[in-house]
C-alpha cells in the first residue's frame, strides 16, 4: 500500500532546545569547543559607547566570518539565509529557532567599524593559540607570494589623478590638528620623568625623539601593503603611477599565463611555519605592481618577533633571491635558501658566473686570464664597477664572446654581494635541496586550498585595507581548520611560553611549572628520560 504523507507541523514539545536537536558529531560543536572567541570583546571594547543601544554581539559577529569561511558563502546576504535555514548554524552562534538574527546589513557596517587593525590582531590571536596547541615549530619558515583577482574590470581604468580627484571629492580626509590644539596635547601629555627614571626606564611613549623617529620610519605592514607613488628618477615609470580604476584604484593590471589579456588583482603574501601543521604566521595583501619579494624582510621580521622564532632557514622562490633580501637574511644569522638565476648573462656572452672573482685581492679573473679591478663605485645601486686595464680587451682573442664594448667588457658587483656567494655555495647539498622540494608542497597547496575552496581566487571586496581584512579572515580559517584537529601539546619552545604568557611581576624571577605550556615541556622531558 502506498503511503501518504501529511504535512502536519506541531510546537516542539517542552524541553526540547536547539541544543538538543544538533547531533553530538557535528563539526560545529567541535569549532565551539576547540576555539573560545571570548577575546573579542576585549579587542573591540574602545570601539563602542558605554551606553545606548545595544549592539550585535562582537563574538556573533566573528562567528559568523568563520561560518562564512567554512560554507565558502561570498556574500552577507547569502550568509544570513543560510544561518536561518541550518539548525547546527544558529545553535553556533547563539541563536534560538524564533529569534530574530542580525540584518545582513549589519555585517558590513561592523566590519567597516572595526577596520583592518582589529582584524590583524584576531589573526595573529588566532596563531597565538596554535602556538599554544604546539603547532608552530618555528625552526624554518617559507615564503610565497600569488595572485589574486580583483572585483573589477579593465574597463574601468581611467588616468589616476582624475581618479584620486574623484574620490577625494567624494571622501574627503579630515583635517589636521591646528599648532593650537597639538601644543595644547602636548602640553596636557606632558611628564617630568626623575633623573633616576630616565636612566633606567625605557623611553615613553611621550617621548618626541621616540616618536619622530618612529614616524619616519614605515614598513609594507604599518602601510596596509600600499605602493609609494613618489617618483625614483626620470629614468624609473611605473604603468600604475599613471593609471588607476575606478572601481578599485588600489589594483593594478597583471598578465595570466593560462588565459590571454589582462586583468586587474593583487598578491597576496604567506608566511608559513615549516612545522607539520603548516601555520600560517603572516599574511598581506599588496597591489599586484608590487614585486613578491619587496615585502619579505618586513614579514620575516614581524614573525620572529611577534613569536618569539629564530629560524634557521628561511626558503622561497627565485623570485626572492635579490641581493638585499639574502644579506639582511643571511646578515642575521638564518640561511636563505633560494634558488638563484643566472644573473650577468649578457646576450650571447660570457656571464657574470665565469669571471672567477679573489676575495683576499678583491680582483675578478676573466676566462682569458685577465685581471679585472675595481674602478668605479655606482651609488644609486650600490655597485661597484670592475675593469680591465686598457687595451687589455682589444687584443684579446676571446673578445667576440665576452663583449662588444670599445672600452672592454666590465663586471658589476654588489657590496652584499658576499652573501650571495654563500647561498650559492649552498646549492647541491641536502637542506638546500630539501627546503626547496619542501617549500613546493609547504606552501602552494595552501593557496591551492584558499583559492578552490575559500573564494581567494578573486577577491569579493574593493580597495587594498578591505581585501587585506578578506586575506586576514581566509588564513585566520585555514587556521582554525589546523587547530580543531590538533591535539595540545603546548608551546614547543620556552621564548614562546614567555611571549603568550608573560610572567607575573612578583614571580618573574620563578615560573611555574603549573602552567599548560611549561608543563607540557616539563612532561615531554620527563618521558623522554623514562624512554631512555
Amino acid at each position: 500500500m502506498m503511503g501518504t504523507k501529511e504535512r502536519n507541523f506541531r510546537s516542539l514539545p517542552e524541553g526540547i532546545s536547539l541544543e538538543d536537536l544538533v547531533p553530538e558529531d557535528n563539526f560545529y560543536r567541535r569549532l565551539e569547543q576547540r576555539l573560545d572567541l571570548s577575546f573579542v570583546r576585549e579587542m573591540v571594547e574602545d570601539l563602542y559607547a558605554a551606553s545606548g543601544r545595544p549592539s550585535v554581539d562582537p563574538e556573533v559577529f566573528f562567528r559568523l566570518q568563520l561560518v562564512m569561511f567554512h560554507e565558502g558563502v561570498r556574500s552577507e546576504r547569502e550568509l544570513m539565509r543560510i544561518v536561518s535555514d541550518r539548525l547546527s548554524l544558529r545553535w553556533y552562534i547563539g541563536y534560538d529557532l524564533l529569534e530574530p538574527l542580525p540584518d545582513h546589513s549589519s555585517l558590513t557596517r561592523i566590519r567597516d567599524r572595526l577596520g583592518l587593525p582589529v582584524f590583524r590582531e584576531f589573526f595573529e590571536r588566532i596563531v597565538e593559540l596554535c602556538v599554544e596547541a604546539g603547532l608552530v615549530w618555528g625552526e624554518e619558515l617559507y615564503f610565497d607570494a600569488t595572485k589574486v583577482d580583483a572585483n573589477a574590470s579593465l574597463d574601468s581604468i581611467a588616468p589616476r589623478f582624475f581618479v584620486e580627484e574623484h574620490l577625494g571629492e567624494l571622501f574627503p580626509e579630515e583635517e589636521p590638528f591646528s599648532a593650537e590644539q597639538d601644543e595644547s596635547f602636548t602640553a596636557a601629555d606632558e611628564r617630568s620623568p626623575s633623573a633616576v627614571a630616565e636612566l633606567h626606564e625605557l623611553p615613553s611613549a611621550e617621548d618626541e625623539t621616540l616618536v619622530e623617529s618612529n614616524a619616519s620610519k614605515d614598513d609594507w605592514i604599518s602601510r596596509n601593503g600600499h605602493q609609494r607613488r613618489e617618483q625614483k628618477g626620470v629614468w624609473y615609470r611605473r604603468k600604475a603611477d599613471f593609471l588607476a580604476s575606478k572601481t578599485d584604484p588600489d589594483s593594478s593590471p597583471m598578465k595570466r599565463r593560462e588565459s590571454k589579456g589582462s586583468h586587474l588583482g593583487y598578491h597576496a603574501h604567506y608566511v608559513v611555519d615549516g612545522g607539520k601543521a603548516r601555520i600560517i604566521l603572516s599574511a598581506l595583501v599588496t597591489p599586484f605592481e608590487v614585486t613578491e619579494n619587496a615585502p619579505m624582510l618586513d614579514l620575516l621580521w614581524r614573525s620572529t618577533f611577534r613569536w618569539k622564532l629564530h629560524p634557521k632557514q628561511v626558503t622561497g622562490d627565485t623570485a626572492y633571491g635579490t641581493t638585499q633580501n639574502i644579506a639582511a637574511v643571511e646578515g642575521a644569522g638564518i640561511r636563505a635558501y633560494v634558488p638563484l638565476t643566472g644573473a650577468g648573462k649578457a646576450g650571447p656572452y660570457f656571464s657574470k658566473e665565469e669571471f672567477a672573482y679573489d676575495p683576499k685581492r678583491d680582483l675578478y679573473r676573466c676566462p682569458a686570464g685577465e685581471t679585472l679591478r675595481p674602478k668605479t663605485f655606482n651609488t644609486a645601486r650600490n655597485q661597484i664597477v670592475y675593469k680591465a686595464e686598457p687595451g687589455t680587451c682589444g687584443c684579446c682573442p676571446l673578445r667576440p664572446q665576452c663583449t662588444d664594448n670599445k672600452s672592454g667588457r666590465q663586471v658589476l658587483r654588489h657590496r652584499d654581494e658576499r652573501y650571495v656567494d654563500r647561498v650559492k655555495s649552498y646549492r647541491g647539498t641536502f637542506p638546500y635541496e630539501k627546503a626547496l622540494r619542501k617549500r613546493r608542497v609547504w606552501v602552494e597547496p595552501l593557496f591551492a586550498e584558499a583559492k578552490d575552496w575559500h573564494g581567494l581566487r578573486r577577491f569579493r571586496l574593493r580597495r587594498l585595507e578591505k581585501v587585506n581584512i578578506e586575506a586576514l579572515l581566509i588564513a585566520s580559517g585555514q587556521n582554525v581548520k589546523r587547530l580543531v584537529v590538533a591535539r595540545d601539546r603546548g608551546p614547543r619552545k620556552l621564548a614562546q611560553v614567555a611571549a603568550l604568557r608573560p610572567p607575573d611581576p612578583v614571580s618573574r624571577c620563578r615560573p611555574h611549572l603549573t602552567d599548560v605550556g611549561l608543563l607540557s615541556l616539563e612532561q615531554r622531558r620527563i618521558s623522554t628520560a623514562c624512554r631512555l
